[in-house]
């Protein structure tokens, strides 16, 4: 019986694109998207798990997952059992960055412990494929109940739902650092704005200048262990030095 072809509805493709919209959801949100989408379109697929990684700093260290999602708990079960372990064929792929797939698990000779753990939840496929998106790893798992139901030229769908999944926690994380860095920005504006304020006060107050009223005021913040800001804040508020 021939294989159903993987077919891109326009419905699909919005849903696709929706997964690069920043701030549509959170890495875990993002990540069970990509597993349903995954288990809806891609033919032969019966479920999909995801994991976001953070990547060792030397050949020595392993890969820490960060995140994960499944699209059935049996799977769910599945990847932590690996996460657990420390190894298994997501390691294998998130070490060598290429796609690891197995046409028929009864008859897999790799990963004895994760193959067993799979005959008894009933996958008899599956395949794994990684999208790195510095710094962000995805790796996006597809499983099948029947031998070789999902055929490598099927793949193509998974491969881009995880390049999509992995842009849209990659531009998340950039977005939030820059809000973060406008905020850090703002609120150090505001802080000169007020000593600056201050001073002028100050200035107006001791009959002395811009120097000498913020030397006045550092001698003040550090003998009452009170923020320059903070200072500055009661000064302007009309609270004074007391």
């Amino acid at each position: 019986m021939p294989l159903a072809e993987t077919v891109l509805t326009d419905q699909l493709a919005i849903e696709i694109a929706r997964l690069g919209i920043v701030g549509e959801s959170s890495d875990v949100g993002t990540l069970h998207r990509v597993t349903e989408l995954a288990s809806r379109a891609v033919p032969g697929c019966a479920g999909a798990s995801s994991v976001r990684w953070a990547l060792p700093t030397g050949d020595d260290e392993r890969p820490e997952p960060l995140a994960s999602a499944a699209s059935h708990p049996d799977l769910a079960e599945l990847t932590d059992l690996q996460l657990r372990r420390g190894h298994g064929p997501i390691y294998d792929v998130v070490r060598e960055r290429r796609a690891v797939r197995s046409a028929d698990v009864l008859a897999e000779a790799r990963w004895a412990e994760t193959t067993a753990d799979m005959l008894r939840r009933g996958v008899r496929c599956f395949t794994t494929t990684p999208h790195h998106n510095p710094p962000v790893l995805v790796t996006l798992t597809l499983y099948g109940v029947m031998p070789r139901s999902l055929a490598p030229e099927q793949t193509a769908l998974a491969a881009l739902l995880v390049a999509q999944g992995s842009a849209a926690v990659s531009n998340s994380l950039q977005y939030d650092n820059v809000q973060r860095t406008a905020v850090q920005l703002q609120e150090a504006v505001e802080s000169r704005a007020v000593v600056d304020q201050a001073k002028g006060i100050l200035m107006h107050a001791l009959g002395c200048d811009a120097d000498e009223a913020f030397a006045e005021m550092r001698r003040i913040s550090q003998t009452r262990h009170v923020k320059l800001t903070a200072l500055a804040q009661r000064i302007v508020g009309d609270q004074g030095l007391s």
